[in-house]
């Protein structure tokens, strides 16, 4: 981009997802845990573009606020792209540079050819050689590669249709001639709507050549189904995938693991199979991520081990080298430093210290049925095994708290809590009562 050009970014985001049988907008399903619109969004941010104006269509309020701070506005009816970017026309009032025009249903847009469609002299259009054309506009072009005519798949000809260069919906044209171009759009096609698509030819009237810029497609071209959401999503992750593991991560079977687009990984991290990460999630060099373990939005410190079959929910921490095994969940908690919770546990707004042993079967009762209560276990505390703490309770240092207990009093440092009742032996009674069992048989 020349130096005096300066950018605005106009995305079109209206789309219902009809198509896709859904009551969201299009652009607020999510690609590897993140709306498509924010894959748009960051790669136009990226471009430092002076504003970013995002065109929804009525109460897409949730469009809004995942595009915020940058202003929405909206299309009252769907009649067309080249509708669809008049109502931006008043926040471009004055604006002297090239507006790039970018479809809300293409996640993967390539920052580079963007670059060089913006540093065409006149107006430019993205091209692509999809897997299938089907449903895209054929683009017809000049002996000097500009575009001659761009023609929709529902006004194509029989050989018009066999064309595999088609178009891939984004335009960079001068701001300065954009508004005039726009009001001289008919809507003489089968679908009696406004085209973006025409708006070269317009401008080749004016004596403005359009350049035509190629892009490889990663799957399919825009997202519309949910195949093809599916099939965007199968390329984010093995993107993904293959990041952490350049960044020194072993994942035993890739195709098996789920991440999301803000995961961090560490160095020698191990992940086995059938492993899901939400977003949110940092993990850190060494740890231990085994077979089976959902985490979301927490950070797994250096060293720390896994489970199988654990869930690692929102707001937690497992701190260096602690061991979270199988079928534990830990929810809003802190596990402390080589602390361990091996075995069927439920560890809820709690903060565990270091060294801490959580007993097989122990469950934080942290709800009282309107309000969320923390417990607190101190360094080296040892809780035996099918114990229920009833917050908000402190453990204290070095504590012990023996096995089958409730415990809903403070138990206070290098101290003993036993909460359950005194064990009663009835000698004989087992007898006696199976003699009369087999009587009434």
């Amino acid at each position: 981009m020349k130096k005096q050009d300066s950018l605005a970014v106009v995305i079109l985001a209206a789309g219902k997802g009809t198509r896709m049988k859904s009551d969201h907008p299009k652009v607020m399903h999510e690609v590897a845990g993140r709306p498509m619109i924010n894959w748009i969004i960051d790669t136009a941010e990226s471009l430092k573009p002076e504003k970013i104006i995002v065109v929804t269509a009525p109460d897409m309020d949730d469009v809004e606020d995942a595009v915020h701070p940058h202003p929405c506005v909206v299309q009252k009816q769907q009649r067309g792209t080249g509708d669809a970017v008049k109502p931006a026309l008043p926040l471009l009032k004055g604006f002297k540079g090239k507006v790039l025009i970018l479809l809300g249903d293409e996640p993967f847009l390539n920052k580079t050819v963007l670059k060089k469609m913006i540093a065409q002299d006149g107006l430019s259009v993205m091209a692509v050689r999809p897997p299938s054309n089907k449903g895209l506009g054929r683009m017809v072009v000049n002996d000097n590669g500009t575009l001659d005519t761009i023609i929709e798949e529902k006004d194509c000809n029989a050989a018009q249709k066999k064309i595999a260069l088609c178009n891939a919906g984004n335009f960079c044209i001068p701001a300065k001639h954009l508004t005039g171009w726009l009001d001289k759009l008919k809507t003489n096609n089968k679908q009696k709507e406004y085209y973006l698509v025409d708006v070269p030819k317009l401008a080749a009237k004016d004596g403005f050549e359009t350049h035509v810029v190629e892009t490889k497609a990663r799957c399919v071209w825009g997202i519309n189904t949910r195949a093809e959401l599916a099939q965007h999503e199968c390329v984010a992750q093995n993107e993904l995938r293959e990041k952490a593991m350049k960044n020194g991560a072993t994942l035993i079977d890739p195709s098996s693991v789920h991440l999301s687009f803000d995961t961090k990984i560490g160095r020698d991290v191990l992940i086995e199979p059938n492993v899901f990460i939400g977003k949110g999630v940092k993990i850190g060099n060494g740890a231990v991520i085994h077979a089976y373990t959902h985490i979301e939005g927490a950070e797994i410190e250096s060293d720390a081990e896994i489970g199988p079959f654990a869930r690692i929910r929102p707001k937690s921490m497992v701190k260096q080298g602690a061991s979270i095994g199988n079928f534990i969940e830990v929810n809003r908690s802190v596990v402390g430093p080589k602390a361990k919770a091996k075995h069927m546990s439920y560890l809820g707004d709690a903060v565990i210290g270091e060294r801490a042993n959580i007993g097989a079967g122990t469950v934080i009762a942290n709800y009282d049925g309107f309000n969320k209560h923390q417990t607190v276990i101190g360094k080296e505390a040892f809780i035996g095994t099918n114990s229920t703490i009833i917050a908000p309770v402190t453990v204290g240092p070095g504590a012990l708290i023996a096995a089958g207990s409730t415990i809903t009093k403070d138990a206070p440092k290098n101290s003993l809590a036993i909460g359950r009742s005194h064990q009663t032996n009835y000698a004989g009674w087992a007898s006696e009562y199976r003699k009369v069992k087999a009587g009434e048989c």
